[in-house]
Protein backbone atom coordinates (compact mmCIF):
# COMPACT_ATOMS: atom_id res chain seq x y z
CA UNK A 1 0.00 0.00 0.00
CA UNK A 2 1.32 3.43 -0.81
CA UNK A 3 -0.60 6.47 0.30
CA UNK A 4 0.42 9.94 1.40
CA UNK A 5 0.06 12.33 4.28
CA UNK A 6 -1.39 15.66 3.16
CA UNK A 7 0.25 17.99 5.68
CA UNK A 8 3.29 20.20 6.19
CA UNK A 9 5.66 20.17 9.15
CA UNK A 10 7.32 23.15 10.73
CA UNK A 11 10.78 21.61 10.59
CA UNK A 12 12.48 18.54 9.20
CA UNK A 13 15.92 17.07 8.58
CA UNK A 14 17.01 14.24 6.38
CA UNK A 15 18.17 11.01 7.99
CA UNK A 16 20.85 8.52 7.06
CA UNK A 17 20.22 5.31 5.21
CA UNK A 18 19.43 2.52 7.64
CA UNK A 19 22.53 0.34 7.58
CA UNK A 20 21.31 -2.01 10.27
CA UNK A 21 18.34 -3.40 8.31
CA UNK A 22 19.11 -6.68 6.59
CA UNK A 23 17.06 -8.29 3.88
CA UNK A 24 14.89 -11.13 5.15
CA UNK A 25 12.31 -12.41 2.68
CA UNK A 26 10.94 -15.24 4.83
CA UNK A 27 7.18 -14.90 4.89
CA UNK A 28 5.70 -14.36 8.37
CA UNK A 29 3.94 -17.39 9.84
CA UNK A 30 0.64 -15.47 9.94
CA UNK A 31 0.80 -14.74 6.22
CA UNK A 32 1.61 -18.37 5.43
CA UNK A 33 -1.38 -19.45 7.48
CA UNK A 34 -3.66 -17.00 5.67
CA UNK A 35 -2.46 -18.19 2.27
CA UNK A 36 -3.03 -21.79 3.32
CA UNK A 37 -6.59 -20.98 4.42
CA UNK A 38 -7.32 -19.25 1.11
CA UNK A 39 -5.92 -22.14 -0.96
CA UNK A 40 -8.40 -24.71 0.40
CA UNK A 41 -8.15 -28.50 -0.13
CA UNK A 42 -5.76 -29.60 -2.86
CA UNK A 43 -8.35 -31.82 -4.54
CA UNK A 44 -11.23 -29.34 -4.42
CA UNK A 45 -12.60 -27.46 -7.44
CA UNK A 46 -10.88 -24.26 -8.45
CA UNK A 47 -12.47 -20.78 -8.26
CA UNK A 48 -15.35 -20.53 -10.68
CA UNK A 49 -15.09 -24.11 -11.89
CA UNK A 50 -18.26 -25.80 -13.18
CA UNK A 51 -19.80 -22.34 -13.55
CA UNK A 52 -19.93 -21.83 -9.78
CA UNK A 53 -19.08 -18.57 -8.07
CA UNK A 54 -15.54 -18.10 -6.79
CA UNK A 55 -15.29 -18.24 -3.00
CA UNK A 56 -14.61 -14.94 -1.23
CA UNK A 57 -10.93 -14.17 -0.72
CA UNK A 58 -11.48 -13.55 2.99
CA UNK A 59 -14.20 -14.46 5.46
CA UNK A 60 -15.19 -11.11 6.89
CA UNK A 61 -17.05 -12.82 9.74
CA UNK A 62 -13.76 -14.04 11.21
CA UNK A 63 -11.91 -11.68 13.54
CA UNK A 64 -8.28 -12.37 12.76
CA UNK A 65 -7.26 -9.59 15.15
CA UNK A 66 -4.17 -8.82 13.10
CA UNK A 67 -3.92 -5.29 14.51
CA UNK A 68 -4.81 -5.90 18.15
CA UNK A 69 -8.30 -4.41 17.99
CA UNK A 70 -7.78 -0.90 16.66
CA UNK A 71 -11.40 -0.11 17.56
CA UNK A 72 -10.47 -0.52 21.23
CA UNK A 73 -7.33 1.62 21.21
CA UNK A 74 -9.34 4.50 22.61
CA UNK A 75 -8.64 8.25 22.73
CA UNK A 76 -5.20 9.64 23.45
CA UNK A 77 -4.05 13.02 24.74
CA UNK A 78 -1.85 14.96 22.31
CA UNK A 79 -0.30 18.46 22.39
CA UNK A 80 -3.07 19.59 20.02
CA UNK A 81 -6.00 18.04 21.90
CA UNK A 82 -7.67 14.70 22.56
CA UNK A 83 -7.47 12.47 19.51
CA UNK A 84 -9.38 9.29 18.70
CA UNK A 85 -9.02 6.82 15.82
CA UNK A 86 -12.54 5.67 14.94
CA UNK A 87 -12.88 2.79 12.44
CA UNK A 88 -14.79 3.81 9.32
CA UNK A 89 -18.50 3.11 8.99
CA UNK A 90 -19.41 3.42 5.31
CA UNK A 91 -22.93 4.76 5.86
CA UNK A 92 -21.67 7.45 8.20
CA UNK A 93 -18.28 8.41 6.80
CA UNK A 94 -18.31 7.91 3.02
CA UNK A 95 -19.54 11.40 2.03
CA UNK A 96 -16.93 13.14 4.19
CA UNK A 97 -14.02 10.96 3.08
CA UNK A 98 -15.10 11.32 -0.56
CA UNK A 99 -15.02 15.11 -0.21
CA UNK A 100 -11.52 14.92 1.23
CA UNK A 101 -10.36 12.63 -1.59
CA UNK A 102 -11.54 15.21 -4.13
CA UNK A 103 -9.33 17.94 -2.70
CA UNK A 104 -6.63 18.46 -5.38
CA UNK A 105 -3.82 18.36 -2.80
CA UNK A 106 -5.05 14.97 -1.60
CA UNK A 107 -6.02 13.57 -5.01
CA UNK A 108 -2.51 14.19 -6.34
CA UNK A 109 -1.16 11.41 -4.14
CA UNK A 110 -4.15 9.24 -3.19
CA UNK A 111 -5.62 9.11 -6.72
CA UNK A 112 -9.14 8.45 -5.43
CA UNK A 113 -10.92 11.55 -6.75
CA UNK A 114 -14.34 11.06 -8.27
CA UNK A 115 -17.75 9.83 -7.24
CA UNK A 116 -18.53 8.23 -3.88
CA UNK A 117 -18.31 4.83 -5.57
CA UNK A 118 -14.56 5.32 -6.10
CA UNK A 119 -13.82 5.98 -2.45
CA UNK A 120 -16.42 3.43 -1.40
CA UNK A 121 -14.72 0.67 -3.35
CA UNK A 122 -11.39 1.53 -1.70
CA UNK A 123 -12.92 1.45 1.78
CA UNK A 124 -14.97 -1.70 1.26
CA UNK A 125 -11.91 -3.59 0.07
CA UNK A 126 -10.42 -3.07 3.53
CA UNK A 127 -13.60 -3.47 5.55
CA UNK A 128 -14.39 -6.73 3.78
CA UNK A 129 -10.88 -8.12 4.18
CA UNK A 130 -9.20 -10.08 6.91
CA UNK A 131 -8.35 -7.14 9.15
CA UNK A 132 -4.80 -6.51 7.98
CA UNK A 133 -5.79 -2.91 7.14
CA UNK A 134 -8.23 -0.82 9.16
CA UNK A 135 -9.48 2.49 7.70
CA UNK A 136 -10.23 5.09 10.37
CA UNK A 137 -11.47 8.64 10.75
CA UNK A 138 -9.30 10.75 12.99
CA UNK A 139 -11.40 12.75 15.45
CA UNK A 140 -9.68 15.69 17.15
CA UNK A 141 -11.51 17.29 20.07
CA UNK A 142 -14.75 15.75 18.80
CA UNK A 143 -14.34 16.88 15.17
CA UNK A 144 -13.57 14.46 12.30
CA UNK A 145 -10.55 15.98 10.55
CA UNK A 146 -8.37 13.25 9.05
CA UNK A 147 -8.39 9.85 7.41
CA UNK A 148 -6.01 7.05 8.44
CA UNK A 149 -5.18 3.53 7.38
CA UNK A 150 -3.50 1.40 10.03
CA UNK A 151 -2.15 -1.75 8.42
CA UNK A 152 0.14 -4.72 8.87
CA UNK A 153 3.09 -3.70 6.71
CA UNK A 154 4.68 -7.14 7.03
CA UNK A 155 1.57 -8.74 5.50
CA UNK A 156 1.20 -6.08 2.80
CA UNK A 157 2.71 -6.00 -0.73
CA UNK A 158 4.98 -3.28 0.68
CA UNK A 159 6.92 -6.07 2.42
CA UNK A 160 8.32 -7.11 -0.97
CA UNK A 161 10.14 -3.80 -1.22
CA UNK A 162 11.85 -3.43 2.16
CA UNK A 163 13.32 -5.72 4.87
CA UNK A 164 10.05 -6.23 6.73
CA UNK A 165 9.99 -7.58 10.26
CA UNK A 166 7.13 -9.48 11.90
CA UNK A 167 4.33 -7.21 13.14
CA UNK A 168 5.59 -4.03 11.43
CA UNK A 169 2.68 -1.58 11.55
CA UNK A 170 2.11 0.82 8.66
CA UNK A 171 0.41 4.23 8.62
CA UNK A 172 -1.27 6.19 5.83
CA UNK A 173 -2.68 9.63 6.62
CA UNK A 174 -4.42 12.56 5.03
CA UNK A 175 -5.48 15.77 6.73
CA UNK A 176 -8.94 16.53 5.45
CA UNK A 177 -9.36 20.28 5.79
CA UNK A 178 -7.11 22.86 4.19
CA UNK A 179 -7.20 25.00 7.35
CA UNK A 180 -5.67 22.14 9.35
CA UNK A 181 -2.62 21.77 7.10
CA UNK A 182 0.71 23.49 7.54
CA UNK A 183 0.17 24.07 11.28
CA UNK A 184 2.05 21.07 12.65
CA UNK A 185 -1.12 19.08 13.35
CA UNK A 186 0.00 16.25 11.10
CA UNK A 187 3.32 15.87 12.89
CA UNK A 188 1.73 15.88 16.34
CA UNK A 189 -0.89 13.31 15.33
CA UNK A 190 1.58 11.07 13.50
CA UNK A 191 3.73 10.90 16.63
CA UNK A 192 0.69 10.20 18.79
CA UNK A 193 -0.69 7.46 16.53
CA UNK A 194 2.70 5.80 16.05
CA UNK A 195 3.23 5.69 19.81
CA UNK A 196 -0.34 4.49 20.30
CA UNK A 197 0.36 1.59 17.94
CA UNK A 198 3.52 0.71 19.84
CA UNK A 199 1.65 0.89 23.15
CA UNK A 200 -1.32 -1.21 22.00
CA UNK A 201 0.68 -3.72 19.95
CA UNK A 202 3.38 -5.21 22.19
CA UNK A 203 4.68 -7.47 19.39
CA UNK A 204 5.28 -4.49 17.11
CA UNK A 205 8.81 -3.08 17.23
CA UNK A 206 8.45 -0.53 14.42
CA UNK A 207 5.91 1.73 12.76
CA UNK A 208 6.62 2.43 9.10
CA UNK A 209 5.36 4.73 6.35
CA UNK A 210 6.22 5.28 2.68
CA UNK A 211 5.37 8.79 1.44
CA UNK A 212 6.52 9.73 -2.05
CA UNK A 213 9.99 11.23 -2.06
CA UNK A 214 8.62 14.20 -3.99
CA UNK A 215 6.02 14.87 -1.27
CA UNK A 216 8.40 16.94 0.82
CA UNK A 217 5.75 18.27 3.27
CA UNK A 218 4.75 14.70 4.12
CA UNK A 219 8.33 13.52 4.56
CA UNK A 220 9.05 16.54 6.77
CA UNK A 221 5.97 15.79 8.87
CA UNK A 222 7.16 12.23 9.53
CA UNK A 223 10.64 13.44 10.45
CA UNK A 224 9.20 15.97 12.88
CA UNK A 225 7.02 13.22 14.32
CA UNK A 226 10.06 11.19 15.38
CA UNK A 227 10.37 8.90 12.38
CA UNK A 228 13.79 8.37 10.83
CA UNK A 229 14.51 8.18 7.12
CA UNK A 230 15.60 4.61 6.41
CA UNK A 231 15.94 4.38 2.62
CA UNK A 232 14.46 5.27 -0.74
CA UNK A 233 12.49 2.40 -2.23
CA UNK A 234 10.91 1.83 -5.62
CA UNK A 235 7.22 0.96 -5.39
CA UNK A 236 5.05 0.14 -8.40
CA UNK A 237 3.73 3.70 -8.69
CA UNK A 238 6.31 5.90 -6.99
CA UNK A 239 9.75 6.41 -5.54
CA UNK A 240 9.11 6.38 -1.79
CA UNK A 241 10.88 7.44 1.36
CA UNK A 242 10.76 4.60 3.87
CA UNK A 243 10.14 6.23 7.24
CA UNK A 244 10.53 4.26 10.47
CA UNK A 245 9.69 4.95 14.11
CA UNK A 246 11.46 2.40 16.28
CA UNK A 247 10.22 1.33 19.68
CA UNK A 248 13.82 1.41 20.95
CA UNK A 249 14.33 5.02 19.79
CA UNK A 250 10.89 6.49 20.48
CA UNK A 251 12.02 8.37 23.59
CA UNK A 252 15.06 9.82 21.82
CA UNK A 253 13.42 11.16 18.63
Amino acid sequence: MDREAADSADTGTTGATDCEDTLDLRLPDELLALLEEQAGPDDGPGPGSDGGAAPPLFDSTIDHDLLDRVAEWGPVATPVGTFHLVPVVIERDLPLITRWMNDPAVAEFWELAGAESVTGEHLRAQLGGDGRSVPCVGVLEGTPMSYWEIYRADLDPLARHYPARPHDTGIHLLIGEVADRGRGLGSALLRAVADLALDRRPACARVVAEPAVRNTPSVAAFLTAGFRFSAEIDLPDKRAALMVRDRSLRHLL
